[in-house]
C-alpha cells in the first residue's frame, strides 16, 4: 500500500485521469474520473485531471503524465480512439488496447466475434429493421450499435412500437435488434490479461422495473444488487469460465465486466448468454465493479491502484 507521496511517485509517477469526453456518457465519466482522482490523492499519488472533450492532443501532452488512467465511457474514449492516440504518443494507459476496445464497444463486432468463437449470445439482427424484428419475434431489445450505460436501449413489445422507435423508417442503420431473454441479469468482473486474467466475482442485478436501463443505473435507488450472485457452485463455475473465455478471446486487459442474461439457471436446461463486455466499467458510487471488488476484500482505493498498476502500451 502506498504510504507517502515519494513512494507513490516511485511506483507510478504522475497519473493523468482521462475523463469527460464527448459521448452521451460524459456525466458518468466525470463521476468515475473524479472518484478515482480522489481515491488516488488520498493514497498519496500525484494525480492530474484531464478532460478530453476538446483539444485532446494538447491537453494530454500538457498534463505531462507518466501513465493515463482511463475513466472514459462510450464513443471517443472506450472505442479505441484515445487508446490509439496514447499508443502513438508512447504514454502507457489502463484498460484494453485499440483493437479490443473497438471490438467490445461495437456490439455488432462483438456479436460476430462471439458467434465465430462459438460463445453463446442471444439471437440478433443488424441493421435494425421491421423485417428483422418480425423474424426474431417479440419482445426484443433495440439498442444502439456503439453506446454504453444502456443509453438508447428499449424493450420492444410489438411491431407498432418497433416502427415508432425506428422513426417511421423500416431500417435504423446504427442500431441492432436482439432477442429478449427473460430471467436473471448477471455480471462478472475480470482483471488481467491472457492466461493471467482472473475473476473478481459475480453480481446479480434486480431492477425494480424489470429493465436495468440508464435510469435504473444512475437515477433511481430501488435496484437490488446481490453480491455474490446467488448461484450454485456449478452455475458459478460455468458463468465465470464463460466470462474468462470472452475476456481472453477479445484480447482484453485491465478490468472488464461481462454482462449476461440467464433464463431459469436452476432448470439446468439453459446456459448464460453473453450480452456484452465493458472494457472500461463504471467506477461511480453506483457502479457494479467496485461492489464486486469490495465483496472480495478489495477496497475502492486498492482497486484503482491495481488498475493503474496494469497500465502499459499494448501495441
Amino acid at each position: 500500500m502506498v504510504t507517502s507521496a515519494a513512494q507513490a511517485e516511485s511506483t507510478f509517477g504522475r497519473i493523468g485521469v482521462l475523463m469527460g469526453g464527448r459521448s452521451a456518457e460524459r456525466e458518468i465519466s466525470l463521476q468515475s474520473g473524479n472518484a478515482m482522482l480522489k481515491a488516488l490523492r488520498e493514497r498519496g499519488h500525484e494525480v492530474v485531471a484531464v478532460d478530453v472533450a476538446e483539444d485532446v492532443c494538447a491537453r494530454i501532452m500538457a498534463a505531462q503524465m507518466d501513465v493515463a488512467l482511463l475513466a472514459l465511457h462510450g464513443r471517443w474514449g472506450e472505442d479505441g480512439c484515445i487508446q490509439g492516440l496514447l499508443e502513438v504518443q508512447g504514454i502507457p494507459y489502463t484498460g484494453s488496447g485499440v483493437r479490443a476496445s473497438a471490438n467490445a464497444l461495437d456490439k455488432v463486432s462483438t456479436k460476430r466475434l462471439l458467434q465465430a468463437a462459438g460463445l453463446p449470445t442471444p439471437a440478433w439482427a443488424f441493421p435494425a429493421t421491421v423485417e428483422g424484428g418480425l423474424a426474431l419475434g417479440f419482445p426484443l431489445v433495440l439498442k444502439p450499435r456503439s453506446e454504453g450505460s444502456s443509453v438508447g436501449l428499449h424493450i420492444v413489445k410489438d411491431e407498432a412500437q418497433l416502427r415508432t422507435l425506428l422513426g417511421g423508417e423500416d431500417t435504423a442503420s446504427e442500431a441492432l435488434l436482439e432477442a429478449y431473454i427473460p430471467g436473471r441479469e448477471l455480471t462478472v468482473g475480470v482483471m488481467g490479461s491472457g492466461e493471467a486474467a482472473q475473476v473478481l466475482g459475480t453480481l446479480e442485478i434486480r431492477a425494480a422495473g424489470g429493465l436495468y436501463d440508464y435510469g435504473a443505473k444512475y437515477e433511481k435507488d430501488d435496484t437490488e444488487y446481490l453480491v455474490p450472485a446467488p448461484l450454485s457452485e456449478p452455475q458459478v463455475l460455468l458463468l465465470t469460465r464463460l466470462a474468462l473465455d470472452v475476456h481472453r478471446f477479445l484480447d482484453c486487459a485491465g478490468v472488464t465486466r461481462v454482462d449476461f442474461r440467464w433464463d431459469r439457471p436452476e432448470s439446468g436446461a439453459t446456459e448464460p448468454l453473453v450480452l456484452e463486455l465493458n472494457t472500461l466499467p463504471g467506477m461511480t458510487a453506483q457502479s457494479l465493479l467496485p461492489k464486486i471488488a469490495a465483496h472480495g476484500g478489495l477496497s475502492y482505493g486498492e482497486l484503482v491502484e491495481q488498475v493503474v498498476a496494469d497500465g502499459r502500451l499494448k501495441a
